[in-house]
């Protein structure tokens, strides 16, 4: 019979931020399976100290009511938290726990987004969708799963971002073979390619107004999109400019956010924002290490990274506050923006705890796997 399993391959340059591949390999084992193998299974599918020791949280994404909250880690698991249950003044440490979790994928869960009723996730090479109506249940059955059009069937890349296009209800994915995939929501197909990127892609940010996508890589390429048509208008090399280059980082692109003419964008390079009409850095932000996710919030950019701080910088350059988090490196960051009532930032990274701050300068509690 056949069986797969998921493996995780360090690249070069590890040292400086998670860079790792996932790859799913099948295996053929003769009948009858032998009992040691079997054991070994049973123990792999068990939650023990080490596996606990070593989670992160790669992904997260809120509720369309806003109160409840979606985390994937890296062993394929997502996490349903009441975020109703956790900010009551009767919470209790359990309350602080998820209201269900199950195994979604194979490989880790790089990618989750919300659309206005279901949960899309993303593993190796898939993506599938939950009713948010029924995971609240703890109701737990896929409603679809999807496969972009790989060059084999046994090809099988990790997903690292996806985004919907609300111009054309279309959603995005880009991940290990280096392209964008456009599927149209309303029947499931995959009706376009966008390729370019010598390298796999981390990160993804639709321009609605101006019908446009940008895509950062581990080529240290933002390329800009005509999401109609799928050409490259313009490809900004951000290791070329002196200002933002860190050769002993690398030149990878892991995070990218848009807002109206402004562009956020890091990695290797500094964290920098860009004017997007006349393609220049007008800021550069001196934050140490990686930076693995950004966001605009009101007049402040914040930032989460290779360090144990989420950094709240003004738009001139100046960082205003580095506020110390539980996990001691950081991957994901999100805003509640969907319910006033339940207006949090939760940043998740290097451990199972899931940080929520709620006026955003301190951490109030943390939710855990």
């Amino acid at each position: 019979s056949f069986h797969t399993y998921t493996i995780a391959v360090c690249v070069e340059g590890a040292e400086y931020g998670a860079l790792f591949h996932s790859y799913t390999i099948a295996v053929f084992i003769k009948q009858p399976f032998p009992k040691y193998i079997k054991s070994l299974l049973k123990t792999a599918n068990t939650m023990g100290p080490v596996e606990l020791l070593h989670m992160s949280v790669f992904s997260q994404s809120f509720s369309p009511c806003g109160r409840f909250l979606a985390a994937g880690n890296n062993y394929g698991e997502i996490a349903i938290f009441s975020l109703c249950s956790a900010l009551s003044p009767e919470a209790t440490e359990s309350s602080q726990k998820p209201i269900v979790t199950f195994k979604a994928h194979d490989g880790p869960v790089f990618s989750l987004l919300s659309t206005d009723g279901q949960l899309l996730s993303a593993g190796n090479g898939e993506i599938t969708a939950w009713n948010w109506s029924e995971l609240i249940k703890k109701g737990i059955k896929a409603v679809w799963t999807r496969r972009p059009q790989y060059k084999t069937s046994l090809e099988m890349p990790e997903i690292n971002a996806m985004v919907i296009n609300p111009r054309d209800n279309s959603l995005l994915v880009g991940g290990g073979d280096n392209n964008i995939h456009v599927m149209d929501l309303e029947s499931g197909v995959f009706k376009m390619v966008l390729k370019g990127h010598s390298d796999y892609i981390h990160c993804l940010s639709v321009r609605e107004r101006e019908g446009e996508t940008l895509s950062g890589s581990e080529d240290g390429a933002v390329r800009v999109w005509d999401s109609r048509t799928g050409s490259t208008v313009h490809c900004i090399e951000v290791y070329k400019y002196e200002d933002c280059a860190r050769p002993q980082y690398g030149k990878w692109i892991s995070c990218l956010t848009t807002d109206s003419d402004w562009m956020l964008c890091g990695g290797g390079p500094s964290l920098s924002l860009w004017h997007l009409r006349s393609l220049t850095p007008t800021t550069i932000f001196p934050l140490p290490g990686c930076q693995r996710q950004t966001s605009f919030y009101q007049d402040l950019i914040l930032s989460v990274g290779d360090s144990a701080f989420l950094s709240h910088c003004q738009l001139s350059g100046e960082v205003r506050a580095r506020i110390p988090c539980s996990p001691p490196s950081l991957y994901t960051l999100g805003l509640n923006t969907g319910s006033t009532e339940h207006r949090v930032l939760t940043v998740g990274g290097s451990s199972g705890q899931i940080d929520v701050f709620t006026n955003f300068s301190y951490r109030a509690f943390s939710l855990s796997f």
